[in-house]
């Protein structure tokens, strides 16, 4: 149904079987935020533009699928910064990526306290995305 779209430049609005759908294309991603149909459009699209905001700072302007799957984590933790439980926490994009980072920064144990194997794959991601820049 968002196929024949363009929902590129502002995020579009649907309603599909009882739900609202808000979508948005960046690059080569489709983002999309789906509520029940007693919902305000306007604060699901805020949501949205929001979230979009958000992945492409964590992602520094490269929204592509790519970057996007290397930093699933960024992503995921980004959906949780913004919703619990069904509930909107927050929709501003420069304060979901300032938890995110902090969030990954914090969450990561230095090398001393990791086991041979969590330090290997460490390592390892590292050099990936040494040798992928």
């Amino acid at each position: 149904k968002t196929l024949k779209t363009n929902a590129r430049s502002e995020a579009e609005i649907t309603l599909f079987d009882g739900y609202i759908v808000v979508y948005k294309f960046v690059q080569d991603l489709h983002f999309f935020v789906t509520a029940g149909d007693d919902e305000n459009e306007l604060i699901i699209a805020n949501v949205l533009q929001g979230f979009s905001d958000s992945v492409g700072l964590l992602l520094r302007g490269d929204v592509e699928k790519r970057t996007a799957l290397e930093n699933l984590d960024l992503i995921l933790l980004c959906i949780d910064e913004i919703v619990d439980g069904g509930i909107i926490l927050e929709t501003d994009a420069n304060t979901i990526a300032g938890k995110v980072a902090t969030n990954a920064v914090d969450g990561s144990a230095p090398f001393s306290e990791q086991t041979i194997s969590q330090a290997l794959a460490t390592a390892r991601e590292h050099l990936a995305r040494s040798l992928l820049k």
